[in-house]
């Protein structure tokens, strides 16, 4: 099976996202980039080094549904007349745009995270929103954990990795233990466990970090020998990665920890103080709070905190 990463543009500062060809029979792309014109004229470029047209794609599998990975799908599709496009049920970025209903409205304001400034990080997420078209039902078909994508030279199969987002994709090419993980793996940086209302029940936060240790420890149980990821290069020694995640998860675990001061503290009041110099930049202030309680979300749960309802916000105490 050949896999061909294609490196394409995106107007955020993750930089370039990376978009798969699989040059089999079905002619299939695993994401899409963003959809901008400079994203655009780059994947043509380098599908046409290939022989290979936007109309020639059968088949767009994403691995999750954030913009700089799903933008292009409803522009491809359509060339390609009504190619299959294939995401996890528990994604939504595809439908609407992120911080757009009112579940995520509640969850950020039980963090402590002040009315006025969520409706900053919701129009500016508005705008991002731009950078992808939505689909309807009709127009794409659910990946289902384990099911196999089947190539005329081999087979992909469907692992369910949820942590960077919900219904975070996975695949594995098990005859080379090859894998195509989105942003669950990545080289240079660690994944964010973005905040996201949980599928099964969206008054409550889907706990995004200790999923995603799931997902990690169920990627290593391959043995992998090469691991695509959604950014940078491609990672070979996959042990080396996986104990420098749970090493920087640790360390991030005690200095959140850390921040909870005798008076306790709200997950916005902790990530101002674990991120001040990035705090008021763009999507990083979304990004921190994120990453803030899941944290908190993950220390409570294993009782290294606790935390109570204060006024309709989560308040978190050391024992």
């Amino acid at each position: 099976m050949k896999i061909i990463p294609l490196s394409i543009p995106t107007p955020f500062y993750v930089g370039d996202v990376n978009v798969f060809l699989i040059k089999e029979d079905p002619l299939t792309l695993i994401d899409v980039g963003p959809k901008t014109p400079e994203a655009a004229r780059v994947l043509r470029e380098k599908l046409a080094r290939e022989g290979v047209k936007f109309s020639d794609v059968r088949r767009i599998v994403l691995t999750h549904a954030h913009e700089d990975h799903c933008g292009m799908t409803k522009q491809i599709r359509d060339e390609a007349k009504n190619a299959e496009v294939l995401i996890h049920e528990w994604e939504t970025g595809h439908l609407f745009g992120r911080l757009a209903h009112q579940e995520h409205r509640t969850l950020m304001l039980r963090s402590g995270v002040p009315d006025a400034v969520f409706s900053d990080m919701q129009k500016l997420y508005e705008e991002i929103s731009l950078l992808t078209d939505s689909l309807a039902d009709s127009e794409y078909g659910r990946l289902e954990d384990e099911v196999e994508l089947g190539f005329e030279g081999g087979a992909l199969r469907v692992l369910h990795t949820p942590g960077h987002t919900p219904g975070s994709c996975s695949f594995v090419r098990e005859a080379d233990r090859t894998l195509i993980c989105g942003d669950c793996v990545l080289k240079r940086i660690t994944p964010n466990p973005i905040l996201a209302p949980d599928p099964i029940d969206p008054n409550r936060r889907f706990r995004s970090l200790a999923e995603y240790l799931v997902s990690l420890a169920r990627l290593r149980s391959f043995s992998p020998t090469l691991a695509y990821g959604g950014h940078g290069e491609a990672v070979t020694d996959f042990e080396e990665i996986f104990h420098r995640y749970v090493r920087a998860i640790d360390e991030r675990q005690k200095r959140v920890i850390s921040l909870i001061s005798g008076d306790g503290a709200t997950a916005y009041s902790v990530a101002q103080r674990l991120f001040p110099d990035s705090f008021d930049h763009d999507v990083h202030r979304f990004l921190a709070v994120s990453e803030a309680i899941a944290h908190l979300d993950y220390a409570e749960s294993t009782g290294k905190i606790a935390v109570s309802l204060n006024d309709g916000v989560e308040v978190y105490n050391r024992h």
